[in-house]
């Protein structure tokens, strides 16, 4: 599985602690499982297949797409 990060997200992280960036590439590890580990919830009013992974008290937008 690939993670590709928006240029917001890039910013996003690049100005946060260390610890919490850890905490979201734990996080982002566990994704990778079958079946994925983690509070994950589909987000309602989007169609295109977003989903929510809390980490803490933050909420990481993702979606999910098929490798070529």
């Amino acid at each position: 599985m690939k993670f590709r990060y928006t240029k917001d997200a890039i910013r996003f992280l690049q100005g946060q602690p260390k610890k919490l960036v850890g905490r979201i590439r734990a996080a982002f590890a566990k994704l990778t499982l079958d079946p994925p580990v983690g509070d994950i919830a589909v987000m309602k009013g989007y169609s295109d297949g977003k989903k929510r992974l809390r980490v803490g008290s933050w909420r990481v937008v993702f979606r999910h797409t098929a490798e070529d």
